[in-house]
């Protein structure tokens, strides 16, 4: 069998046309996307998503913060500058000489308990008030001390609080005019002799024992609590019996709320009792 023999030139036109399919298909694999970078793709946008999310909730958690913040600051600036405002106010107001309450910030309490050892070699002038006794709220020979007013004008108190004190521009017991005695109701943690002074009511009973050991009693007539900016105008009542031509004693302690801005309570509280 005779085998056919090709000519040279359809020889080289079959190799070009070879190697033409054989680039064409390289450029064909070449140019098609890669699999791996569509998972890559996807992958990034989840991460994305998640940190929009994530920021979105904080953000949106700090802008609750901050509002919250901001309230209480203008509801605390608010209520400060309204109470400035107010005692201002009332700041160069007329006051009864040497007979003020004492409302000062700088106050300075002893909360240390009277022993009977101090109470019993506690002396005073024959006539002044050695003794304070007030059966129904438990004041059994409260020592009274000698007090007077401060370079301010206000009426000083004593510094333990168990302790009261006597103002001695004041009458004498058994002198026939009105005894001044004030006192604390507390300190930071203890209970004072006059804390519960309110609960005095009329016809209730108040001992006062002097120097020379005679003792006077006297009988609730009234107690009223009065506020802060109307307690100086009240002493000048203090300083007068309620009963006319009869002596009198008056005790005053400090009551009311406490106001954090004036580092004092806004009310004080005032008994009077007659001489029986």
């Amino acid at each position: 069998m005779q085998e056919k023999t090709k000519k040279p030139a359809q020889k080289r036109a079959e190799a070009t046309k070879k190697r033409s399919d054989a680039s064409k298909s390289r450029i064909s694999r070449s140019e098609r996307p890669k699999s791996p970078e569509t998972p890559l793709k996807s992958e990034k946008s989840k991460s994305e998503k998640s940190l929009e999310i994530g920021f979105s909730k904080s953000t949106v958690e700090k802008i609750i913060i901050a509002v919250l913040v901001f309230i209480l600051t203008v509801f605390f600036v608010k209520t400060a500058i309204w109470e400035r405002k107010y005692y201002s106010e009332k700041e160069g107001s007329e006051r009864y000489d040497a007979t003020v309450v004492d409302s000062s910030s700088d106050i300075e309490v002893d909360e240390t308990p009277v022993t009977e050892e101090q109470m019993r070699a506690h002396t005073v002038p024959a006539e002044d008030p050695r003794y304070l006794s007030i059966e129904k709220l438990g004041i059994s020979n409260a020592r009274v001390l000698n007090i007077s007013t401060k370079s301010n004008g206000e009426l000083d108190t004593p510094l333990g609080i168990f302790d009261v004190g006597w103002y001695n521009g004041s009458s004498r017991p058994g002198k026939g005019g009105t005894i001044v005695i004030d006192g604390h109701n507390g300190g930071p943690n203890v209970v004072g002799v006059f804390k519960y002074l309110d609960k005095l009511f009329a016809g209730d009973r108040i001992k006062i024992e002097r120097g020379d050991g005679e003792i006077f009693e006297y009988e609730v007539v009234d107690n009223v609590e009065i506020p802060l900016d109307e307690a100086d105008a009240y002493m000048k009542t203090a300083f007068v019996s309620p009963t006319p031509g009869k002596e009198s004693l008056s005790l005053i302690t400090c009551t009311g709320e406490w106001s954090q801005l004036r580092q004092t309570y806004l009310s004080r509280q005032f008994v009077r009792a007659v001489k029986i």
